[in-house]
């Protein structure tokens, strides 16, 4: 490389931004860089890397680059030294802080390199007040409260200068100062002016924000610490050399309440620990993530595979105690290098934080501080491990019956009415009452069959098997063939649950519904040929089941909780058959018999299954309405989300937003796994309402929950929405990076096409953003993607975005060749027999960018050729736009090759058909006044000119 493509790449660097590429990039750049006889450039490149290793996270290189131009700048002054003077001077500040975050640099070092920086702050006429500012912070650091207090004093007292602090970082750190000595209220007076300015700081305004927490919190400014809380951790979340500021949001979850927020921070950045900023940073973050964890009761936080170190699901009591070690064995190494104690006691009320005050919910996904019947609220992990927690059942006004069989009957009864609490009853009286081996085999058998329904009601399958088993061989054994008929039609249908079993458990459902034929009254017969379409049900054997069915009498012999529920499996059946009309007919049913029976479970069942099979959105929200309104406590759950899901194909998204945060409080609340999906919801309806911010958020929880459960094609696709979320907050790179992992993640033969897409969306962002020499790697990489999944036209899109990046790039050599490419690409698409519209359009556009980059190139005439027939082309598939913008160019073009009589009836054509006001309409505007003057017509040209408040110098 030459010195000049040397410099360039520079300049490419710079604009990257900060961290690890960057430093990577950097110190690439570095090698090759000594390698040339560039002394400039060799300077200019450390400078850069003191910024780029500082703000990318790895702080200790940066005192050797700092070191290295220091000495350069000595040794042998040059002419552009003195033109980066001011940048070196700045980086003293760099040093200062940053050698204190090290216990192995002695504190010597730290006051040699404050002299040095005051004795050149002094030389060069500027204001002291930044050497007072880092004598301060020295002060600080050490517990040395009285010094702190006279550094502070003169900080404050001594004129800024252009060495200063920005307005956004010398008020922070003056926050946190005020915070530290109990003056809150000062605090947020002084940063009220400064957040109410213009704040363009790297570090701004998240440092501010973050050191206004605290001080937000204890004024009683509750909304404002979780405004300062949401938008400063979003800014700081993505940055390694900011895990100081992230350990003080873990903080602040942790006091306000927000224990599983705390976890999820905890477990988002536990990894960074591995190659921390600083010992300072690892320390504060290590204790604020021990005393989170603390609060987490039994929950587990995942830690990611590290170098000697697999993946795992850790207690959180023992990560805490981990950590703990960490943060207070660091302490103890700045003290001993300190001389004071100051540090470990700094750490040991760190480790102390605990919950205080009122809750402040933060969450933009959880509602309510979750809680649980008799016990702490599961947070963390342990949310998404436990079973859920049945709402308790209302006591039974039922007189219950002395005997035995009297009570396991009405028990029976009572199961088959969904009657929970008088079957709860009858049962709890039986067993307090009755000893099993004072009973006979038959009475055992009935209690084991109901012991089955309770254990099949909790969803225990393998439980509910087991005991009828049992209650079937004490039946059998005692000659009770009737109810051990209606017991192996029950196992039946749990065993179809599992492959090894189906075809054990169709045989057995099938027998026993042909033997209550013969034994069994009404009823039996109706429930054994149910129990048979069950089982058929769940061997997706949605014909023979209906066939089932279809043998049941209207009435089910004479049981109307039967027959509701019969109703609802023949719906799921024609749902399942694609009879959508059959189906919403049989749910209808079964929820007008539900309602009259006052069976609330039974309602929302049908309910929902009108709402799936719903004509129109409307419709099925009304469903889910009435849901809603029957459901119990323990079934609200999916009666949210279906609801949600109804109110956003309804285009009701923000009303779907507040049931999905209901669903996913209620599914934290009770344990129940699935939130990670939930929240994945969540976020595309927040990103339909606007809320980009709040969409974020909950994307990232979706992202780190369904990575948790192995969900990858899920997580993938809720980062492909969080990355479309990002582009829309103006994130560009954290964008890129969602974007640059999935491109890793689909790189196999079967994802190619999606690889493509990923691809071509992050050349598109980088486009976007004027950084187009990288926005053309990615249209190429996209390019060669759609090649190799034999999607020609997509190919070839890509190709022509690819050219158009290289030529704003100023890089006409690739745009060249790249419009080569695509033109060999356009004449196989072109081949296809009757094009469709995408084809045409993509076509004509391709002309239209080989032309443009043949302008470029000096060629305006084969520019022209390229464009014969092009708008009327585009024209015909009504890209009417596309259409104009071609003939300006073409009006362009005329004009270039001294063409202005061709030119002027076609710009004023298109002129009088542009949208007044239009960008368009100016530069049309432009080129027909051209037009004119060259065909001596000034008098048109200068009323044109001022019709359109246009410059002619332009």
């Amino acid at each position: 490389m030459s010195d000049e493509d040397l410099w360039r790449v520079l300049r490419g660097i710079a604009d990257m931004p900060y961290g690890a590429g960057q430093i990577a990039a950097l110190e690439q750049l570095l090698r090759r860089v000594d390698t040339a006889d560039d002394r400039h450039l060799a300077f200019v490149t450390r400078m850069q890397a003191t910024t780029g290793y500082v703000y990318g996270g790895e702080p200790a290189k940066s005192f050797v680059t700092f070191s290295w131009c220091l000495s350069e700048f000595d040794r042998d002054p040059q002419p552009y030294h003195q033109r980066h003077l001011h940048q070196l001077l700045w980086h003293f500040k760099y040093m200062v802080s940053g050698l204190l975050r090290f216990p192995e640099v002695p504190l010597d070092r730290t006051y040699a390199v404050l002299d040095d920086m005051e004795r050149r702050y002094r030389a060069g006429g500027h204001s002291l007040q930044n050497v007072h500012k880092q004598r301060f912070r020295v002060a600080d650091h050490v517990g040395d409260a009285e010094a702190a207090a006279h550094w502070y004093r003169l900080w404050q007292t001594t004129p800024r200068d252009d060495l200063s602090d920005c307005a956004g970082c010398d008020p922070t750190s003056q926050v946190g100062y005020l915070a530290d000595t109990g003056r809150d209220a000062e605090a947020v007076a002084l940063a009220e002016p400064v957040l109410a300015g213009r704040l363009t700081c790297t570090e701004q305004p998240q440092a501010i924000l973050t050191a206004l927490l605290l001080p937000y919190l204890r004024t009683g400014r509750g909304e404002s610490a979780r405004d300062a809380h949401r938008e400063a951790y979003r800014k700081l979340r993505g940055s390694l050399a900011d895990l100081w500021d992230i350990g003080d949001h873990v903080e602040f979850c942790t006091l306000t309440g927000n224990e599983a927020r705390a976890v999820e921070l905890v477990e988002r950045h536990l990894d960074w620990l591995d190659r921390p900023p600083s010992p300072a940073a690892a320390m504060h973050f290590a204790a604020t993530a021990a005393a989170a964890l603390r609060q987490a009761g039994e929950a587990t936080v995942y830690r990611r595979a590290a170098e000697g170190r697999p993946a795992a699901e850790v207690p959180a009591s023992t990560l805490a105690d981990e950590l703990a070690g960490t943060a207070t064995e660091l302490a103890a190494r700045f003290d001993a290098r300190n001389g004071t104690t100051h540090q470990s006691e700094w750490i040991a009320r760190r480790l102390a934080v605990r919950p205080s005050g009122e809750h402040l919910p933060l969450s933009a996904s959880v509602r309510r501080r979750p809680s649980r019947p008799g016990g702490d609220a599961p947070t963390g992990a342990a949310a998404l491990s436990e079973r859920p927690v049945r709402a308790p059942v209302e006591a039974s006004t039922v007189p219950l019956p002395t005997d035995a069989d009297e009570l396991l009957t009405l028990a029976e009864e009572s199961w088959g009415r969904h009657d929970q609490a008088t079957f709860q009853a009858a049962l709890a009286a039986y067993d307090d009452r009755f000893d099993a081996a004072d009973l006979p085999p038959r009475t055992v058998a009935h209690r084991l069959a109901l012991r089955a329904g309770e254990r099949s009601d909790a969803d225990d399958i393998e439980g509910a098997v087991e005991l009828n088993r049992a209650a079937l061989e004490l039946y059998r054994s005692a000659g009770e063939e009737l109810p051990a008929q209606v017991v192996a039609g029950r196992l039946g249908v749990l065993l179809t649950h599992a492959d090894e079993h189906a075809e054990e458990g169709l045989t057995l459902v099938r027998e026993a519904a042909e033997a209550l034929d013969r034994l069994g009254d009404p009823r039996q017969r109706a429930a054994g040929h149910d129990r048979l379409a069950l089982a058929l049900l769940h061997r997706q054997r949605w014909a023979e089941a209906l066939a089932a069915l279809d043998r049941i009498p209207a009435d089910a012999g004479g049981d109307e909780h039967l027959a509701a529920r019969i109703a609802l499996h023949r719906a799921h059946l024609l749902e399942q058959s694609d009879r959508v009309d059959e189906a919403r007919a049989a749910a209808e049913g079964a929820r007008r018999i539900a309602s009259e029976l006052g069976v609330g479970e039974l309602v929302v069942a049908a309910c929902l299954t009108c709402a799936r099979t719903a004509d129109e959105p409307a419709e099925a929200v009304a469903a889910c309405d009435e849901a809603l309104r029957a459901a119990p406590a323990d079934a609200e759950l999916p009666v949210r989300v279906a609801r949600a899901r109804a109110l956003l194909s309804a285009g009701r998204a923000a009303d779907a937003v507040d049931d999905f945060v209901e669903a996913v409080t209620l599914c934290v609340e009770r344990g129940a796994e699935g939130d990670a999906f939930l929240r994945w919801e969540l976020a595309n309806a927040y990103r339909v309402v606007g809320r980009l911010a709040e969409a974020a958020e909950v994307a990232e929880e979706a992202v780190l929950g369904l990575d948790r459960l192995g969900a990858q094609a899920e997580a993938d696709r809720c980062r492909h929405l969080l990355a479309g979320v990002y582009s829309g907050l103006g994130e560009i790179d954290p964008a890129l990076a969602l974007l640059e992992q999935l491109s890793v993640n689909l790189d196999g033969p079967d994802n190619l096409p999606n690889r493509a897409r990923v691809l071509e969306e992050a050349g598109g962002i980088l486009y976007d953003a004027d950084r187009d020499a990288a926005a053309a790697e990615r249209f190429a990489a996209a390019a060669t993607a759609y090649r190799l999944a034999g999607l020609p036209l997509d190919e070839l899109r890509a190709r022509r975005r690819e050219a158009y990046a290289w030529f704003w790039s100023d890089n006409l050599t690739e745009a060249v060749r790249v419009v080569e490419l695509a033109d060999g690409l356009a004449a196989v698409v072109a081949g296809q027999p009757e094009p469709t519209p995408p084809v045409t359009y993509e076509l004509a556009m391709t002309a239209e960018t080989g032309a443009r980059v043949l302008t470029g190139d000096g060629r305006p005439d084969e520019a022209l050729e390229r464009l014969a027939g092009v708008p009327d082309r585009l024209r015909s598939i009504e890209a009417f736009g596309e259409a104009a913008q071609v003939e300006i160019l073409v009006g362009e073009l005329l004009l270039r090759l001294d063409r202005p009589a061709e030119a002027e009836p076609l710009l004023r054509r298109v002129l009088g058909g542009l949208p007044a006001g239009s960008r368009p309409v100016r530069q049309t505007a432009w080129l027909l006044s051209r037009a004119l003057d060259l065909l001596d017509r000034p008098a048109e040209a200068a009323a044109l000119r001022q019709e359109h408040d246009l410059d002619p110098d332009d």
